[in-house]
């Protein structure tokens, strides 16, 4: 009989704590101090090259032009902060408003993407439905012969698309790899609980959204942060079939400020005046563009093993 203290065996022990090292297969050995301590040397120099250059480009956002000055550019070390580079930034002008045309379009296009491509790759996994062959085999043409620069200007062009926020979206609405991925992963749903659903009198868009789309939720989160970031570096489409300068995202109006072209309205004067630094402006906007990849990433980050690589090798 089973008393109070006593070892119940190996299977019943508890479970290691989520600090203690895992388990080793007893066919790998025992890694060196000097293989630990390479790894923690190559990690740390890694993550410095990746965290130095993004330090550089904050403090000098928050520093004052007499700090950008003695410094003689770049600022490594900061010397007391201000906020006036993006106050000034964020009090309105051609910034504000690009700031808010990429938001809306990362937006929108995200959800218009998300919602095709979730459609498209569900249609193209149902292994009955009309035709899915041959749609999967233009599709997956597409990924290594395009029409070019020349004939997709001149589509867009015959669309009535150019100077409008459609041509932001429309063209790089869809990605093959990402549906083949949302494909793939929705081919690894068992087919005895879609059967089953159906026998309960459930439809196809029944079925995709109470069942496959729940069970698919590490993939989509990963697939919807691939459109969204695309949408917000994008810049290219708008240089390419936008006139008007108001209506030019925010990634376009940071090129045109990087490349030291005219300052945007509001700004100029500023600079002139002394009250701020050129290339504090310049060094405040890229922190503008890369601060909502670095706010979503971390919350997509766990998806990613799950998502990715069960989406690509299922199937």
């Amino acid at each position: 009989m089973w008393e109070p203290g006593q070892d119940t065996g190996p299977a019943e022990r508890k479970a290691p704590r989520w600090w203690s090292a895992p388990e080793r297969p007893a066919w790998e050995e025992e890694p060196s101090k000097a293989g630990l301590a390479g790894k923690g040397i190559a990690l740390t120099i890694a993550c410095l090259a990746v965290v130095f250059p993004l330090w550089i480009v904050i403090v000098t956002s928050l520093s004052s032009r007499k700090t950008i000055d003695e410094a003689g550019g770049l600022v490594m070390v900061p010397k007391g902060i201000t906020f006036i580079a993006y106050r000034e930034l964020l009090s309105g002008g051609q910034v504000t408003r690009a700031t808010i045309v990429s938001l809306l379009v990362t937006l929108f296009g995200t959800l218009f993407s998300m919602a095709v491509s979730v459609l498209c790759a569900y249609g193209l996994s149902r292994r009955g439905s009309l035709a899915h062959r041959w749609i999967l085999m233009t599709m997956l043409a597409t990924m290594f012969f395009s029409a070019g620069l020349i004939p997709t200007y001149l589509l867009v062009q015959s669309l009535g698309l150019t100077d409008s926020y459609l041509a932001l979206i429309l063209p790089s609405a869809l990605s093959v790899f990402n549906i083949l991925v949302l494909r793939s992963f929705f081919m690894g749903i068992s087919q005895e609980l879609i059967d089953a659903a159906r026998i309960d009198g459930a439809g196809d868009f029944r079925v995709l959204w109470q069942i496959v789309m729940p069970l698919s939720r590490a993939v989509l989160a990963v697939i919807t942060l691939f459109y969204a970031v695309g949408y917000w570096s994008a810049w290219f489409n708008a240089s390419l079939y936008l006139n008007d300068q108001d209506m030019m995202p925010l990634q376009n109006v940071m090129i045109q400020l990087v490349q030291k072209q005219e300052p945007p309205v509001g700004l100029g004067q500023a600079i002139k005046t002394g009250q701020l630094s050129g290339l504090a402006i310049q060094m405040a906007v890229m922190v503008m563009a890369l601060l909502p990849v670095a706010v979503l990433s971390p919350f997509v980050q766990k998806h990613f093993k799950k998502g990715m690589l069960t989406g690509a090798v299922k199937g």
